[in-house]
């Protein structure tokens, strides 16, 4: 069986405030095919997000340009629980992760040295979905207000989750504990990755043709070369701790994880059975693969 996929891009977020370079910075990581046709990897640690889109962005159109179809992987939530784009009032003449994209898409602001507003643009989230500081929270002294507090609320206070379904099933299956994507602060958190990286897929998802976002706008269903038929790019959301990495001398983990992930979805894909993953697994009810499919998002599990 032939492979899906020519080229494997892993990326490593970061919602670092100015610029960054080794760990807990963006590291990103492409598996493709060199002069000779050989698998050859290599790693780039650009200092800020607006580099790292802009780098993205060019390792893609090549790829294309030569003929490649390209899996790109962002290791942060695409979407949010169900109910959210409806509770914050955001438009309903799109699907709703649309309408959460496009907001943050046009809501969160970012300079060339990596500051933002996303901790403003949570507060505003909040007091649009509860007039209080649910569902987001988690802020440094200076961004606290009284709709974003440092500590996490009620959540039986709002009608929203406080895990995507997606988190609770890695939970669930995997020795690994997926953090929240409402905490924006602290050890671990990944709330602030997805505030500053989903304007990054959505200006990619725009300005790179035959491009699709995964499940969105493919559907949790196995991909095949029909399937791929017409489609050139393939963005997904993936969680890098599942997948064992070591750090070489001199390696800092992030860049570890960026490799392994990529060199494992090439594994798996030249055995045909990547495909696979991008289907639900059984135990899914068809009503949570409808809110995953228009709001919630998945991992590309391995």
């Amino acid at each position: 069986m032939a492979r899906l996929f020519d080229a494997y891009i892993i990326v490593d977020w970061s919602a670092a405030s100015k610029p960054a370079l080794g760990a807990n910075s963006v590291w990103i990581g492409a598996l493709a095919r060199d002069a000779r046709l050989k698998f050859q990897f290599q790693a780039a640690n650009p200092s800020t997000r607006k580099k790292a889109r802009e780098l993205i962005h060019g390792l893609v159109e090549r790829f294309v340009k030569r003929g490649d179809k390209v899996l790109v992987g962002f290791d942060f939530s695409l979407g949010y629980p169900a109910g959210t784009a409806e509770l914050a009032g955001l438009t309903k003449d799109k699907p709703a992760w649309q309408a959460m994209h496009d907001h943050l898409a046009s809501k969160v602001k970012e300079t060339d040295d990596n500051s933002n507003t996303r901790f403003a643009v949570a507060a505003s989230l909040n007091y649009a979905m509860s007039k209080g500081p649910l569902p987001f929270w988690g802020a440094p002294a200076r961004d606290r207000l009284t709709t974003l507090t440092s500590t996490k609320g009620n959540f039986e206070d709002i009608a929203l989750n406080e895990y995507r379904r997606v988190e609770s099933w890695v939970r669930e299956n995997y020795k690994a504990k997926p953090k929240s994507s409402w905490q924006l602060y602290g050890a671990g958190s990944v709330g602030s990755q997805s505030l500053l990286g989903i304007p990054t897929v959505h200006a990619l998802r725009q300005s790179l043709p035959n491009s699709k976002i995964w499940p969105f706008e493919t559907g949790l269903a196995p991909m095949d070369a029909e399937t791929l038929d017409g489609t050139d790019v393939v963005f997904a959301e993936v969680y890098p701790s599942l997948v064992d990495a070591k750090p070489r001398t001199g390696e800092v983990m992030d860049q570890a994880q960026v490799e392994a992930l990529a060199r494992h979805y090439y594994s798996l894909d030249e055995a045909g059975r990547l495909g696979a993953l991008f289907g639900p697994p059984e135990a899914l009810s068809s009503e949570e693969i409808a809110q995953i499919e228009g709001e919630e998002g998945w991992i590309l599990l391995k």
